[in-house]
């Protein structure tokens, strides 16, 4: 079903690929083996730990009392509210359940509004047409998106030239696009591995104003991690749409797609309608995961266990004589070996932790359930593998530790 989540991303034919249950950090298998996950928790849907109570109390409330009906759920007006009340900016909102139709449909208003079909993208935006159509054509312009080699098959060849990728702070090349007169939207993360220079961010919001065209950043990863809202407000750049997902519901489906009002009045000139993007779980969710957040924080608690576990590797690395890059935003930190044995690895770490009880790789989405203790245990755990590692550094067949293939690769990206 989703790429993230294949065991084949992890430690191929050994990873448990099922659960029974979730909480905290820690979830169960289908043989009812506990584990503590030290992974993505849940693509990063989870900043809040897995279960909720508060979050998934609001949920059972409004299963009890009927999740659709021919009217309308109020709890998505409360939603967009509060959206809006924290991004002071915007005075729209629309709503779906996943984040790649979040960006189709920002992308199908921003092109409504422009009245120009090209957009200039630098990130990861979702699975559907618009964005694969980059990988269309002599070039694989695409390559540093999404896997090496990727062939966009039933993408329709006529959609070839509507998509312009460019790279994070290459002014100049966003310039070049511009230049074409084609493009009508810019789409893309606000950050992913490293904040944006001085000037940047700056730049890309003077070019769109001045050219007529729509910039949307895509929160759909960054937004409610390192602030209460769109990591744009750390920087003080404003875009003319933003797009939410993965932590606004803390587990549960809901996305969102927030703006200017003379852009997203455009959306009333095009169909945009879907019958599950009404019903009450997701609105509900995002309204009870915003009030916990409000109360309780996480971004701050997040922010910190991430840059805890950053330095801790790099300590860990360093007393067994190995080197590692470390990037991401902090709650979302990983690690990479250097040299030909990455990926194996990166596989070792899984099957040897499995085996401790962790569900761990190469990267930590952190949650506030990530308490000091567990990420202590997690760094007990993780020192003799890093001794495993060292001695295959320094001669030891890492083939010959593993019971099972290498893991696959992952995304590749722009920025």
């Amino acid at each position: 079903m989703l790429l993230s989540k294949r065991p084949e991303m992890f430690l191929p034919d050994q990873w448990p690929a099922y659960f029974s249950k979730s909480k905290g950090c820690h979830v169960w298998d289908l043989d009812g083996r506990e584990l503590i996950d030290m992974t993505i928790m849940g693509v990063g849907a989870n900043t809040l730990g897995y279960g909720n109570d508060r979050v998934d109390a609001a949920v059972v409330e409004v299963v009890a009392k009927g999740n659709m009906s021919t009217l309308n759920a109020p709890e998505e007006v409360a939603l967009a509210e509060k959206l809006i009340e924290l991004h002071p900016w915007a005075d729209m909102a629309r709503f779906a359940r996943t984040g790649g139709e979040a960006n189709a449909i920002a992308i199908r208003i921003a092109r409504a509004a422009s009245g120009r079909d090209g957009v200039a993208i630098c990130g990861y935006h979702g699975w559907h047409d618009w964005y694969l159509a980059s990988n269309l054509g002599a070039d694989d312009s695409l390559a540093g998106h999404l896997l090496p080699g990727l062939d966009p098959n039933g993408v329709p060849r006529n959609l070839r030239g509507t998509v312009y990728p460019f790279a994070y702070n290459d002014i100049p090349a966003l310039e070049a696009v511009i230049a074409t007169g084609q493009v009508g939207v810019i789409m893309m993360e606000v950050s992913r591995n490293f904040d944006p220079p001085a000037g940047y961010l700056e730049r890309v919001r003077e070019l769109a104003t001045a050219n007529g065209i729509v910039l949307i950043f895509d929160e759909c990863t960054s937004g409610f991690r390192q602030s209460f809202g769109g990591l744009h407000k750390n920087f003080g750049v404003d875009p003319d749409m933003a797009v939410f997902g993965k932590a606004l519901g803390n587990g549960y489906a809901v996305t969102a797609i927030i703006g200017r009002r003379a852009v997203m009045e455009a959306a009333q000139s095009s169909f945009i309608s879907s019958t599950f993007w009404t019903e009450r779980i997701g609105s509900a969710a995002g309204v009870a995961t915003l009030a916990v957040m409000e109360e309780t924080r996480p971004w701050e608690t997040i922010t910190a266990i991430g840059l805890d576990i950053t330095a801790r590797w790099k300590a860990l690395a360093e007393k067994h004589g190995l080197k590692l890059t470390t990037s991401g935003l902090p709650a979302l930190t990983s690690f990479n070996f250097a040299g030909p044995n990455a990926a194996a690895y990166k596989t070792l770490i899984s099957q040897e932790m499995l085996d401790k009880g962790y569900l761990a790789a190469n990267s930590v989405y952190t949650c506030t359930a990530h308490t000091p203790d567990i990420v202590d245990g997690y760094f007990d755990a993780l020192d003799p593998v890093f001794a495993l590692i060292a001695e295959c550094e320094n001669g030891r067949d890492v083939m010959g530790l593993l019971r099972g293939p290498i893991c696959h690769a992952s995304f590749k990206r722009l920025n």
